[in-house]
């Protein structure tokens, strides 16, 4: 008998060799015993589907959601009560209301149109866009990039308290201290540039004081802190690796400014300068106070135009609204106003959409 221990010679060797064996083992992978199932955790964990919804996260939904929805329909209630409260004096209306510059509200001869008061308007705060933004840009790329911060901090809460000044401070100041030092260069630039349409002399010529080329300066200022406060926020966030990459580089702190500084904060700046423009869009007692009226004159496209705002005009005749369909005649010029701010709003969430795409 053989011992079951001994190694085995394989039968059919094709070497035949004497004295050399081959051992088999066991494949030791093959002997062991099936794993068995993995025992359950005692913590289950709870699926995204099944979790449960604590009583504090339905307030605060539900308190979030009514907020929203209390908004959206308290400026769709505005918005109607306007559009009522105008259908009357609209129709009694004897001229274009959206093309003629003519303003009328005799009760008895209805006559009014808001293009003259939708120039005025449009013209006054393009001009303050347009002198503002480059200025904000640089004090916010100054007080973040290039001041120190002893000096940044306190400067920064000067431009800040330019925003406290209260509107008809600006009206007064505009009028008269603003308006008698500017009037030589508004005539120097109306005698140079008055072969440009824009420079022309205006419907109030010669005076040069309360012009829209004045108004626009002085809502130029007012608008300011506005823009330099929220694009001096939005490039403060500029991410610092950005920066110090780009200073790594061999950049110049200019360089930097251009490659990460701006391209950052676009969407932020853009933003900023399009809620200056809403507040420009809807500044009422400062330019009550320093345009001049051009009483039964249309607007002749010149920035040496006199006239009104729709808020202006609103504010100046308040005291005048005692008959329903005159005072519906304003009130559609209020409506006009309110929408031309959601076009506003609507162009600026559209360009800001596009910057961060």
């Amino acid at each position: 008998m053989s011992d079951s221990s001994s190694p085995r010679t394989p039968t059919g060797d094709p070497g035949g060799r004497s004295g050399v064996r081959e051992t088999f083992t066991e494949d030791p992978i093959s002997e062991q015993p099936a794993a068995s199932p993995p025992e359950k955790s005692s913590v289950q964990l709870a699926s995204p589907n099944s979790r449960t919804v604590r009583p504090g996260d339905r307030i605060f939904q539900f308190l979030t959601t009514g907020a929203g929805v209390f908004v959206v329909s308290l400026i769709g209630l505005i918005g109607l009560f306007l559009l009522v409260q105008a259908i009357p004096a609209l129709q009694a209306d004897n001229v274009n209301f959206l093309t003629s510059q003519t303003w009328q509200t005799d009760p008895n001869d209805m006559k009014f149109g808001i293009m003259g008061l939708l120039l005025v308007t449009v013209y006054s705060a393009l001009l303050a866009l347009i002198i503002a933004m480059p200025i904000s840009l640089g004090i916010a790329l100054f007080l973040t990039q290039y001041a120190p911060k002893r000096l940044a901090r306190p400067f920064a809460y000067v431009i800040d308290l330019l925003a406290a000044v209260p509107s008809i401070i600006y009206g007064l100041w505009g009028l008269m201290v603003f308006a008698p030092t500017i009037e030589p260069v508004s005539q120097w630039v109306n005698d140079t540039f008055s072969w440009i349409p824009i420079f022309a002399a205006g419907n109030v010529s010669p005076d040069m004081r309360g012009t829209i080329f004045t108004a626009g300066i002085v809502l130029a200022v007012m608008i300011l802190p506005i823009i330099t406060s929220l694009s001096r926020e939005v490039f403060e966030r500029t991410p610092t690796p950005h920066i110090e990459g780009a200073l790594a580089l061999g950049a110049t702190r200019w360089e930097v400014i251009r490659t990460t500084v701006l391209p950052f904060g676009k969407a932020g700046y853009i933003g900023a300068s399009m809620l200056g423009l809403g507040r420009a869009l809807g500044e009422t007692i400062a330019l009550a106070i320093i345009l001049t009226g051009a009483v039964g004159r249309e607007f002749t496209w010149s920035l040496f135009d006199g006239g009104a705002t729709f808020a202006s005009k609103i504010a100046a005749d308040y005291a005048e609204l005692n008959n329903e369909i005159s005072a519906g005649a304003y009130i559609a010029a209020g409506l006009v106003l309110f929408l031309l701010t959601f076009l506003v709003n609507f162009a600026a969430r559209s360009i800001i959409a596009k910057k961060g795409d």
